[in-house]
């Protein structure tokens, strides 16, 4: 199978620099022009960035300052994250309203074209028919704001851990407002394989796709592996070729999005990461598009 040539998304903590979800301070060291520009340098065409970092910036140098610079730089696809509690009431709500709130805010400004979300499981039962609900309002809701809703599943998710439940739950919604993020590295933690996916999954749900790499086996808890171990594309266990011909067959032509969250990668200069991250993932791409022997059932 023949691979075009890629566009690439950074995705937040891709050029985030020493710092991580859920552990010490929750914005990135760096300025979001030297992010950026970073960025852009190293060939990428597509930005994300945490509610966290958009609001210091929106504080700082506002909002239209920075789609100048997105602009300027040559970024066309510009994803925001990270929203949950969207399904729940009380102070959790309201906080989440808040998230949800910035977030849409800056969608028509920066040219946002979806919201990566999930269901973080904090232990507080929820029901599925629930989830659902709060998707198809939150999925509405995003809409009147020009933007999509992107659901990626997690280990540590209310109901929705594998990509098999994540395509089961977005389709039993249909809000057509709201769709996948299809994550390799939750793929493979998930057990899908990556030969059904063409099969299992709609061209018409998938908003996004994120590529990384891992060991075989979680390290610490799924939480500590997802936020500490992943690889740059091709030096782990998880077949990206097999995995990027499975997502070319559903039929996807958007950017790929590079994810990359480790110990060792947020000690590199942000440079140097963005361009490990993107050598790595082009050379997958070109793995991929070279005849294979067997069928890549691998994840």
């Amino acid at each position: 199978m023949s691979t075009p040539q890629p566009q690439l998304l950074a995705s937040c903590w891709t050029s985030a620099g020493d710092v991580m979800p859920a552990r010490g301070p929750d914005h990135s060291p760096l300025p979001i022009r030297t992010r950026i520009e970073a960025v852009a340098a190293a060939g990428y065409v597509g930005f994300g960035l945490t509610r966290q970092d958009l609001v210091r910036a929106r504080d700082s140098i506002g909002l239209g300052t920075v789609a100048t610079m997105l602009r300027d730089n040559g970024i066309r696809y510009v994803q925001l994250e990270w929203l949950t509690d969207w399904w729940t009431s009380g102070a959790a709500r309201a906080a989440s309203d808040r998230v949800r709130a910035d977030l849409f805010e800056a969608a028509p400004i920066l040219g946002v074209d979806h919201i990566k979300v999930g269901a973080d499981d904090d232990g507080v039962p929820v029901g599925y028919e629930v989830l659902c609900e709060g998707f198809d309002l939150l999925a509405d809701d995003a809409k009147s704001a020009g933007v999509r809703i992107a659901f990626e599943n997690t280990p540590f998710t209310h109901h929705v851990k594998t990509t098999e439940d994540a395509v089961a739950f977005v389709t039993e919604v249909g809000n057509p407002n709201g769709g996948l993020l299809l994550d390799i590295w939750h793929a493979y933690r998930g057990g899908t394989p990556y030969a059904t996916l063409p099969a299992l999954v709609p061209e018409e749900i998938v908003f996004g796709v994120e590529l990384d790499d891992g060991c075989p086996e979680v390290v610490g808890t799924d939480l500590e592996d997802t936020f500490d171990n992943r690889l740059p594309c091709g030096e782990g266990v998880f077949d990206v070729p097999g995995f990027i011909n499975a997502v070319l067959a559903i039929g996807w032509d958007g950017p790929w999005g590079i994810e990359h969250m480790s110990r060792d990668f947020r000690r590199l200069p942000v440079r140097d990461a963005l361009t490990r991250a993107r050598d790595a993932a082009l050379r997958c791409f070109d793995l991929a598009a070279q005849p294979r022997n067997e069928d890549p059932t691998r994840g």
